[in-house]
């Protein structure tokens, strides 16, 4: 399909499928400057043969990375100029690729609690999850096969599992932040949503930083983290979970506390971001106070009352944790952990973005995670799987994952 062919479609879909969900933000101009790149890149690459392997393909970008030409707000009501900045290094590099950005997607308020207007494309009455919604709604639309989304606790993870899409957060610091608004940089990573794993693995080659194929070796064992990890899901997401550990009974599994006390750790993680979020709007906060919502007033309140040598503590015992679940792992020869995507489906309403505690001890860890549709409830409404493997084991994780689960790849365009 001719190039502009594809993007007069792309535009026509944005149109009619994102009417009502709200996975893009507006932008009255995308028509124009969508197709102006597209000139641009053709001129570029006249000839197929010499085009880069990413080639006119469409990413939504969350709100958070700077986009050249584009404004950032951080899903706030805070003015663009307080955001400005050199292009994002990941959206620069996937351009490099070929890469054409259909947009901004909708982020919660500077990606913590408050949500902005994206509804659930399985069902608008439930929420998309969040901070990411936009990216992953958008993945779930078909708008674009890739969007970009970044994760502090279960940014990535939560709307893939609600929205019924593949989610991969690669180790911390894989995927680079520079042109990335922090929330917290201790514990900060970006990732991506996909409708299907080949497409994560081929996008993976050219957004993750020294991407280097493995050879696929085989699952020894997958360790399950009981205790009171697992019991923060609700009772419908656990027997589904439990169903789908009987799917894969190829595969040895084996049970293990690895948590521990796991309401120490989530305070631990709370009040950590808490201290570096309100470090980091210390003086955004002091003139735009007013424009804040009551959820990120409260969390910089809660920041400013973890002491200088508490928020080091707490940093210093990410690598602990690293290491201790790396111990568990090797003594019970496990090479994945799994466990669900999220602590339930999607919530009802649009007030919360549901509970992100699934994912708070790998992403505290700093360890790669992928999020995995796994069927539906009665309503509709999907449930998911969420594999992690040891840090640095990102192309592991996703060999990994393909030996549990197959789909087709569909990211390539002939053009």
């Amino acid at each position: 399909m001719p190039l502009h062919e594809y993007l007069q479609e792309a535009l026509h879909n944005l149109a009619v499928r994102d009417a009502g969900i709200h996975s893009f933000l507006p932008e009255p101009e995308r028509e124009r400057r969508l197709l102006q790149e597209a000139e641009a890149l053709l001129r570029r690459y006249p000839k197929p043969a010499s085009r880069p392997p990413l080639f006119g393909v469409l990413i939504g970008v969350k709100d958070l990375f700077r986009v050249d030409g584009l404004p950032t707000r951080a899903g706030s009501r805070l003015p663009a100029e307080v955001f400005a900045g050199t292009e994002a290094s990941m959206v620069h590099t996937l351009k490099q690729a070929g890469c054409l950005v259909l947009g901004k997607t909708v982020s919660t308020e500077f990606a913590y609690f408050s949500p902005g207007p994206t509804r659930n494309p399985i069902n608008p009455d439930y929420s998309p999850g969040g901070s990411s919604s936009g990216s992953a709604a958008a993945v779930a639309l078909s708008l674009c096969p890739v969007a970009l989304g970044t994760q502090t606790i279960a940014s990535i993870s939560r709307p893939a599992s609600y929205c019924g899409v593949f989610g991969f957060k690669p180790s911390f610091g894989r995927l680079p932040l520079e042109g990335v608004f922090p929330f917290a940089q201790s514990v900060d990573q970006a990732g991506y949503f996909a409708s299907n794993l080949d497409d994560l693995a081929f996008m993976a080659q050219y957004a993750v930083d020294h991407w280097t194929p493995r050879e696929q070796k085989p699952i020894r064992r997958i360790l399950i983290p009981t205790g009171t990890f697992l019991a923060q899901a609700d009772s419908a997401c656990l027997e589904h979970f439990h169903h789908s550990i009987e799917r894969i009974r190829s595969v040895e599994v084996v049970e293990s506390d690895i948590f521990g006390p796991i309401q120490e750790l989530n305070d631990r993680h709370k009040r950590l971001i808490a201290a570096e979020f309100a470090n980091n709007h210390r003086e955004i906060f002091r003139e735009f106070s007013g424009l804040y919502s009551p959820a990120s007033v409260e969390l910089i309140e809660l920041g400013r009352q973890v002491s200088v040598a508490e928020l080091e503590a707490s940093k210093a015992q990410i690598p602990e944790l690293r290491k201790h679940i790396h111990n568990v792992m090797r003594a019970q020869e496990a090479d994945l952990i799994l466990s669900p995507g999220a602590t339930s489906t999607a919530p009802l309403g649009l007030e919360s973005t549901g509970s992100p505690l699934m994912s708070l001890p790998f992403t505290h860890a700093g360890l790669p995670t992928l999020t995995i549709p796994d069927g539906e409830n009665p309503q509709g409404l999907p449930y998911s799987i969420q594999l992690c493997a040891a840090f640095d084991e990102d192309e592991y994780l996703l060999k990994a994952a393909k030996l549990l689960y197959h789909s087709p790849r569909r990211i390539s365009l002939d053009m």
